[in-house]
């Protein structure tokens, strides 16, 4: 696995350096997660590809990894999901429209879109694992014509906690994407399909082993029981992506909180190949 040298951090000023975003956009999805909208001055793109991270910092407070949650083929913006979990993310929940933020970053290794060209795909999130996933999802949709077959299949453990509703709503009806959702525990308004993610397979037709590329987004526990059902369909283990967000914090491959064994997911990752994952002890733990 390849990983940042010094003199490719020194050439990369983003790497350390902040630049100033503004947030043009706030909306609150739960109770615990919020979708901001951010643009750098004079119209830069982020420039990065799906399944990448950038750092968010807000001045006098600190920073935090954050998922780009919007597909590159919308360069004149970039969105973050933040869910609510520590001093500053909960300074990022009181931002609003106007507000400054600093971005480091593209960080990590994303999804090799190139390779998904021309291949089926099918997409398992799980939880705030559709965050990174919307990424993909987008980018898939907004070039739909290079690629085969699309399915996409999302978890939660409640209703409340579904994300990007309109962008539910939009998948459900879309002739471009075989799109399934379904809860854990269900409540006395949900009218849809209950159980684990895993229980949406069986919603999958054939899949052609040679063809299909498959990304499984989520928690460790969800990654096991995902990537059983994609080998029982005689998928090759590299032709499965697992995106492993795990304790990442400065995102430069420094403080060593992300190490499992000899990788670190912020560096080698977050994007790895399940080949690639099966070999690492605790990575999928």
């Amino acid at each position: 696995m390849t990983t940042v040298d010094s003199s490719e951090r020194e050439a990369r000023a983003d790497l350390y350096v902040p630049m100033s975003a503004q947030v043009v956009d706030v909306q609150q999805m739960t109770d615990l997660e919020v979708l901001l909208r951010a643009a750098f001055d004079g119209g830069r793109p982020l420039d990065h590809c799906p399944g990448q991270f950038v750092q968010v910092s807000v001045l006098g407070v600190g920073e935090c990894p954050i998922s780009v949650c919007s597909s590159p083929t919308r360069p004149d913006y970039f969105e973050l999901c933040v869910r609510r979990v520590g001093e500053v993310t909960a300074h990022i929940h009181r931002l609003e429209k106007g507000s400054v933020i600093g971005i480091r970053g593209p960080l990590g290794r994303g999804f090799d879109v190139a390779e998904l060209h021309g291949k089926d795909i099918l997409i398992v999130a799980g939880g705030l694992g559709i965050a990174p996933a919307r990424s993909l999802i987008q980018y898939v949709l907004d070039e739909r014509q290079q690629f085969g077959a699309f399915h996409l299949l999302y978890g939660v453990r409640s209703p409340a906690e579904l994300l990007y509703r309109d962008d539910l709503t939009l998948w459900r009806e879309s002739p471009d994407v075989n799109f399934h959702v379904t809860v854990d525990r269900p409540d006395e308004q949900w009218r849809g399909r209950s159980g684990v993610v895993t229980t949406l397979f069986r919603e999958l037709p054939q899949l052609d082993p040679t063809e299909t590329m498959v990304a499984i987004i989520g928690p460790p526990l969800m990654f096991k029981f995902a990537v059983l059902e994609v080998l029982a369909r005689r998928i090759p283990q590299n032709s499965i992506y697992c995106s492993l967000e795990r304790r990442m914090k400065c995102g430069v491959g420094i403080c060593g909180h992300c190490q499992v064994n000899n990788v670190y997911a912020c560096l080698d990752g977050p994007v790895f190949k399940y080949g690639q994952l099966k070999a690492l002890r605790e990575a999928l733990e």
